[in-house]
């Protein structure tokens, strides 16, 4: 497989992570690449890696395996609880060089700390942080939050942890001291923090200027009135010849809601696809990559799910995941879709889900497919989730933040989907209450800049 070509920054990264043992974070605003990085590791490195991630979904995007599975750890809160480990779990984790782990934002405090207790456990290497293993971790905790814990969870993780997100862990910051202050830094592995600064999404430095006030909590009145005013205006009337503008919504509700109007609305007969699922792929929605039942119409507004894998002598990608169109023509084994003037046959499409396996022969980690889901890459699109925009990229959407956001980084990672300020629209004006960052993602992000900074002189 090729991929994509490195700018400066990102190579350094890979070779940083390449060449030495170090344990890395790696971060960035919307748009900066770091999923082009991932990828390129994947494929190039000459360690022994295991990619991973806290969700089914994100696990597939990367090609790796849940946290869970991979180290068979019980779902919930684990805390001092024995971590059970089967041979063939300890011979997978005594074979990794580097585990990798993406939306590592995702990841709570607790199952980070699970993470470095299984791995020093089955290596047999209880003194040294990980085992030994090189932790490579992916995400952007301005971003993606840990679910909250509740109840006593909540109460042991206030007796236990400065806070639940995984830069808080034991493993990073130390043991408690005697008098229950954390010993930060003293005892914990070193993590060497990396920030992509260079933005491939958006190129206007203006745009770019606003989106990061927003992302750190830095918005002026000045900058408000701006996208308050540019948002404030009509979307394009579909009657005009225009497609609809795809909105970006905080709730699953209001989604649903504004795709089932849009698609009861159009003429013509619905038909359903139903997606094909073999071997152990999970249930439930959350572990599906696409629609079970994707229901379609002739001028339905749709939205690719994955990348383009057809290449064309070097062509351009036809579609990438994110890129909107609309039904032409659904004929049995395949949808048409115009995007941008250009008609398209999408056929279904198979997503893999992956397992890690020791090979004993060749010493080394093999990874095997256990399930499929096919199904056409496509989604309804007159509506989607902020929390399912992650990733994509928009020229033009309606945002609608309905009562409020109600979760730090929401309405950062709404208007960063966008290519430009000219691609707003706002089903409200923002309000102060809107623009939330998590205190703690602020004030570790400012320690480990400072620490950066002194290690690079």
């Amino acid at each position: 497989m090729t991929t994509p070509a490195l700018s400066a920054e990102q190579e350094a990264l890979f070779r940083l992570i390449e060449d030495t043992r170090e344990h890395v974070f790696v971060t960035g605003r919307a748009g900066t690449g770091k999923s082009t990085l991932l990828q390129h590791l994947a494929w190039n490195t000459s360690k022994q890696i295991a990619i991973c991630a806290p969700t089914g979904v994100a696990a597939l995007n990367v090609e790796g395996q849940t946290i869970h599975s991979l180290f068979r750890l019980p779902i919930g809160l684990i805390a001092g609880s024995p971590i059970d480990q089967t041979d063939p779990t300890r011979r997978i984790l005594n074979a990794i060089d580097t585990l990798v782990i993406d939306e590592i934002s995702m990841v709570n405090a607790d199952l980070m700390d699970a993470i470095d207790r299984s791995l020093r456990q089955a290596r047999g290497r209880r003194a040294e942080p990980f085992g030994g293993v090189q932790i490579v971790m992916f995400g952007d905790p301005y971003q993606l939050a840990p679910v909250p814990p509740r109840g006593d969870e909540m109460r042991y993780v206030r007796d236990h942890y400065r806070s639940f997100w995984f830069f808080d862990a034991r493993v990073w910051v130390g043991e408690r001291a005697a008098d229950g202050i954390l010993d930060i830094g003293s005892h914990g592995a070193a993590l060497h923090v990396r920030e992509l600064v260079d933005i491939h999404r958006q190129s206007d430095p203006a745009f770019k200027a606003m989106l990061n006030a927003v992302r750190y909590g830095r918005v002026t009145a000045d900058i408000a009135q701006i996208l308050n005013d540019t948002g404030a205006r009509t979307p394009p009337d579909p009657a005009d010849g225009e497609h609809p503008i795809i909105t970006l919504a905080t709730r699953n509700d209001i989604v649903n809601q504004i795709n089932r109007r849009h698609l009861t609305e159009l003429v013509g007969r619905e038909q359903t696809a139903m997606a094909d699922i073999s071997g152990d792929f999970g249930r439930g929605d959350a572990a599906y990559p696409a629609d079970v039942e994707l229901k379609l119409k002739v001028g339905a507004q749709v939205m690719f799910l994955r990348n383009d894998t057809q290449g064309f002598g070097g062509e351009p990608p036809r579609w990438v995941n994110g890129t909107i169109g609309t039904v032409t023509r659904i004929a049995g084994e395949s949808v048409r879709v115009e995007v941008e003037g250009e008609e398209f046959d999408v056929e279904p499409a198979v997503w893999e889900r992956f397992r890690y396996a020791y090979d004993p022969g060749s010493k080394s980690l093999s990874r095997d497919i256990v399930a499929e889901f096919t199904q056409f890459p496509l989604r309804l699109a007159w509506a989607v989730t902020i929390h399912k925009s992650q990733g994509k990229t928009y020229e033009r959407a309606v945002i609608d933040l309905g009562p409020g956001a109600f979760a730090p980084g929401q309405t950062y990672v709404a208007l960063s989907r966008l290519t430009s300020l000219d691609g707003l629209y706002l089903s409200r004006p923002l309000r102060p209450s809107d623009i939330r960052v998590d205190p703690d993602v602020a004030r570790w992000m400012a320690e480990a800049r400072s620490r950066s900074a002194a290690e690079r002189g």
